[in-house]
């Protein structure tokens, strides 16, 4: 196979025009699949040996070449050509070149269609493996962090205004559960891929006596594809992936988004560690907390990725189309978002320093008790409705005088219509206290959740 040879040229006459070639061409995208890529010939080549479709001696001079191929690949002295459309091309015009007839061989009962979508699932395996691993070293760095904070109390937000006091440790709970759910979905991911292509063909399988069985058990996977159609034809396994990659981005968005609101000087609850901090090229004072920020606003960048290949897929008809040439644009732009973006974020967690005192002060003299004085007078017999509407005349009343709820007087008591009225503890101690129910911030709650979140942790 020359370098101007290829693999479908025997039907033209005459090469593509230049712009074609250019559109055509995948190999700056997909050149990242050559282990993957040779990992399936292998298995291909020794599964036709083992079959007698090819003689053992070819079989054995493939494997020779492969490793050559492959090496020269490793160290990168290995030299693409200019009619390399892509990966697979390139790969099996080296072998050729390498070994001869042999090479010619390979292909042999296999399609590019077939070879293509089996070397991008052994690649999306081995990323969702590796990710999955990741985002236990993210939990971690959660529960740690909670642990520290078990009775560090803050303001939980509703609206962006204060609303009741929470435990640091049961918000940052939230994002465990946030993140085990996004383990469901990669795990989801990896038993999707785990049915073999390779032996699909073009689109209705292949001519010969292959064993699908061997190449999909040497390959590792569970099992071959029941459907060539579907099989060569269908990108439902990049899709859930890239729905897990945009959902755990919006995860990782809104944890970005906390920290960047509670590292403000407005707020004050937590120092973000200079390691993920950056400066300012004009302004001195500042450190700014871009590890979040960026955070912040990856969830669009991986949800654009979704939206292209579902865009791709969309109306295609059965079985492969060039469109599906795509799709590694968006998986890989994907899986390297999320290999910058949780070791970041992991790392900036874990170095997190929380200031206690500030987020209790931001607790305290305000409004963030109203609901434990309405349960309060429930318990005295009230009717919910007309306790909620008592004890907002009580707020709006201390808003006029200056007061907190905590520090409500007789004047203010009078002015709500609660003139008889001796106030609970309002503090912010109290009221996490008083939420013990399951999934509530009562201290014995929260040690219970982070427990089973530990041991959870411990079976991923």
């Amino acid at each position: 196979m020359s370098d101007g040879a290829r693999l479908w040229g025997g039907r033209f006459d005459a090469g593509p025009a230049e712009a074609f070639d250019r559109l055509n061409a995948s190999l700056p995208v997909d050149r990242r699949l050559w282990r993957h890529d040779i990992q399936g010939s292998r298995a291909h080549a020794r599964m036709l040996a083992a079959q007698g479709i090819i003689s053992a001696e070819d079989g054995e001079a493939i494997a020779s070449g492969l490793d050559r191929v492959a090496a020269e690949l490793e160290r990168g002295a290995f030299e693409f050509a200019p009619a390399d459309e892509d990966i697979h091309t390139a790969v099996e015009r080296r072998l050729t070149e390498l070994v001869g007839d042999p090479g010619r061989r390979l292909h042999t009962a296999r399609s590019r269609n077939d070879q293509v979508i089996t070397d991008t699932l052994l690649y999306l395996r081995e990323a969702a493996d590796a990710q999955r691993a990741r985002l236990a070293g993210l939990v971690g760095a959660l529960l740690d962090q909670a642990e520290a904070n078990l009775d560090t109390i803050i303001p939980g937000y509703t609206h962006l205004q204060r609303a009741q006091p929470v435990r640091l440790a049961h918000h940052l709970l939230a994002y465990v559960r946030m993140l085990e759910r996004d383990r469901v979905r990669i795990e989801a991911v990896r038993a999707a891929s785990d049915q073999s292509p390779l032996g699909s063909g073009a689109l209705a399988g292949v001519g010969f006596p292959i064993d699908r069985e061997m190449t999909a058990a040497e390959l590792g996977f569970e099992g071959p594809s029941v459907n060539s159609m579907e099989a060569v034809g269908g990108r439902d396994q990049l899709a859930g992936y890239l729905h897990f990659a945009t959902q755990l981005g919006v995860h990782l968005s809104r944890l970005g988004a906390e920290f960047v609101w509670w590292a403000s000087e407005e707020v004050g609850f937590v120092e973000v560690d200079e390691a993920f901090s950056s400066g300012s090229s004009m302004l001195p004072q500042k450190k700014n907390p871009d590890a979040a920020e960026l955070a912040r606003a990856k969830a669009a960048r991986l949800a654009a990725d979704y939206a292209g290949l579902v865009g791709v897929m969309s109306g295609l008809p059965l079985a492969y189309n060039k469109d599906l040439q795509e799709d590694k644009a968006f998986l890989f732009d994907a899986v390297d978002t999320v290999d910058l973006l949780v070791p970041a974020m992991t790392g900036m967690v874990a170095t997190a320093r929380f200031r206690p005192e500030a987020c209790r002060a931001a607790c305290e003299g305000g409004f963030l008790a109203a609901i434990d004085l309405a349960d309060h007078l429930v318990r005295e017999g009230w009717p919910f409705r007309r306790a909620h509407e008592a004890v907002g005349s009580l707020v709006r009343a201390c808003e006029a005088t200056g007061v907190g709820l905590a520090e409500a007087g007789p004047d203010e008591l009078a002015a709500a219509g609660l003139p008889d009225l001796e106030l609970p503890p309002l503090d912010a101690q109290a009221s996490v206290e008083a939420k013990d129910v399951f999934g509530g911030t009562a201290r014995a709650r929260v040690e219970l959740a982070l427990m089973a979140a530990r041991a959870q942790l411990r079976e991923w």
